[in-house]
């Protein structure tokens, strides 16, 4: 299969763990920072589902040890780091201006999407790349 097809189709699962477990969230939590919370959670739901998904079928990555699969989690994850302040900008920006939820999660879809764009190419050059450093 196309690797823009499979990375598309793993970004787009990624994406529905991320905002079921938000809305899941949200359904049992609705107190002050239930937003907030609902972020968090759903990042680190989605980080985990797509990391998996990338690191074995998109990158063919095999750590030597679970040492090493540790590290280029943690280096996974700062990459993501970047692209969750595009991603929650969206979130965040249209439960501002739109204030439903359905529109906050169209928000987060989009950047999800345009994050996961730039998250390609920082994880090819700088999480799995074939070269030494």
């Amino acid at each position: 299969m196309n690797l823009t097809i499979m990375y598309s189709i793993f970004a787009l699962i990624a994406t529905i763990v991320n905002i079921a477990t938000q809305d899941i969230v949200i359904r049992h939590y609705n107190g002050m920072f239930a937003i907030l919370a609902s972020l968090i959670i759903g990042t680190g739901a989605g980080l985990v589902v797509k990391y998996v998904l990338d690191k074995r079928y998109i990158f063919r990555f095999r750590a030597d040890s679970a040492a090493h699969d540790g590290k280029t989690f943690v280096l996974y994850t700062l990459m993501g780091v970047i692209t969750t302040v595009v991603f929650w900008g969206f979130e965040f920006g249209f439960d501002f201006f739109f204030k439903t939820k359905e529109m906050r999660y169209v928000g987060g879809a989009l950047g999800l999407a345009i994050g996961y764009l730039c998250k390609y190419k920082l994880d090819k050059r700088y999480v799995f790349r074939t070269e030494p450093a």
